[in-house]
């Protein structure tokens, strides 16, 4: 039985063993029909041109992991911002953690998605939000909205600012010799209301896993929504993330990416303004090794006039690794006096590491103000004479040099805690010290 024949039998199976009203079951059985016509997304595809997921496909994945997730949290520890008080939603192997998380209910809602799609008072939520701003077209979105049943679910009200930040962290135990996870997230922020959430997917074993993510996040009208997410996960893990973001009117949303480590790492970012003066923000910093593989699909559209986004990616890739940037910028007519930016950097650290960019613009307004740029290169071996020449070790001076190419997007995270823990791994990753604390 292949992976695809598998699917199907699991979705029969999940249908028949679980209630749900008629609403979302008629979202997922229209979901799983989409997925069933057009399968996993190939190379023939324009959107995937340069990433295939052919040698991933191969593994004989569990849909439906073991429930023995049980871990305790010295093994996972590493992994959470310890270092300050955060709001958290864990989990193992797909199920909910108790024990490792904290939630809460006081003023805002920190809790599962499970609750929306079961719980008739959550009624109102998922007819509004869920599956609303997802993209139907796409067919890995459209696998997960058919199995979607356990994620995080966050809703800041109205006026109310998230007292601290709130960490969701998936972990893969191993327990099966291969297992698909599919997690949902659903993010409702308030009128004038503010929150910081930290994603973060963690394998704690070398079985191949595929992680494909959907997370819907609505930020309403001044709404501000800073979300981070790390990627640096182990060498036969495979993590497909779609997000997508919709903004009301002077609505501040930005969105951190952090690409470490993976065997393959697909981020599709999409944006969608539905109101008048939005900032949407995309930044990212990718730093890869080995022939480890990260595509950024990016995608903000313009509907409304008076808007900005700001785009900046930085790309820093050794051995056989390969990058990928596909940004798109649409501008309807109606989107006047728009401000769209876009930025991809990239270094090439070995003649067989390569980078794919394809900034694009599509614009159908006249009064805007648009640009994008890409570069491509090597680290200047003026600078590293420079330094070496003043004592500093070529592999220190290496290190800082990079770190100050990546430093414009880290100036920008507003948590001094996670900036100092992604220095340290950008510092691990170079493979030196760079001497200094933040």
């Amino acid at each position: 039985m292949d992976l695809k024949e598998k699917i199907f039998a699991s979705f029969m199976t999940l249908e028949e063993s679980r209630e749900v009203n008629s609403n979302l079951h008629q979202i997922r059985n229209h979901a799983f029909n989409h997925f069933e016509q057009n399968g996993f997304p190939t190379k023939k595809l324009e959107a995937w041109k340069y990433t295939s997921l052919q040698s991933v496909l191969k593994n004989d994945f569990t849909v439906f992991p073991k429930n023995d997730n049980t871990i305790e949290l010295k093994e996972v520890k590493a992994y959470f911002l310890h270092e300050i008080d955060t709001y958290k939603l864990v989990f193992v192997d797909g199920k909910f953690n108790s024990f490792l998380s904290q939630t809460t209910h006081e003023g805002i809602d920190v809790c599962l998605l499970s609750s929306v799609l079961t719980k008739p008072k959550y009624q109102l939520v998922l007819e509004n939000y869920f599956h609303q701003i997802a993209n139907k077209d796409e067919s890995l979105t459209s696998l997960n909205t058919a199995f979607a049943q356990e994620g995080a679910y966050i809703n800041i009200p109205k006026g109310k600012i998230a007292d601290k930040p709130i960490e969701i962290i998936y972990f893969s135990t191993g327990n099966d010799a291969s297992v698909l996870l599919q997690p949902r997230n659903l993010i409702v922020v308030g009128e004038n209301a503010h929150v910081q959430i930290i994603e973060r997917h963690q394998s704690l074993h070398g079985n191949p896993v595929m992680t494909n993510a959907v997370t819907e996040i609505f930020a309403q009208k001044r709404a501000i929504v800073d979300y981070y997410k790390i990627q640096n996960d182990s060498a036969q893990s495979t993590l497909i993330d779609n997000t997508y973001i919709a903004q009301k009117q002077e609505s501040i949303a930005s969105v951190h990416t952090f690409s470490f480590g993976g065997n393959i790492t697909r981020n599709n970012l999409n944006f969608y303004h539905q109101g008048e003066r939005i900032q949407s923000n995309l930044k990212g910093i990718t730093i890869l090794n080995n022939k480890q593989h990260v595509d950024h699909y990016t995608l903000v559209h313009h509907a409304q006039p008076n808007c900005e986004s700001h785009q900046n990616y930085k790309g820093i890739f050794a051995d056989q690794s390969t990058g990928v940037f596909n940004g798109k910028i649409y501008v309807e007519k109606e989107a006047q006096k728009t401000d769209a930016f876009q930025q991809n950097n990239n270094i090439l650290l070995s003649d067989k590491a390569s980078i794919n960019a394809k900034p694009q613009l599509e614009i159908f307004a006249d009064d805007v103000k648009c640009s994008h740029g890409c570069t491509i290169g090597q680290l200047d071996e003026s600078a590293m004479f420079y330094m070496q020449q003043r004592g500093i070790p070529k592999n220190v001076a290496k290190g800082l040099l990079m770190y100050a190419f990546s430093n414009e997007v880290l100036d920008s995270v507003k948590i001094p805690e996670l900036k100092q823990r992604i220095t340290k791994i950008i510092a691990q990753k170079l493979g030196v010290n760079l001497g200094f604390e933040l």
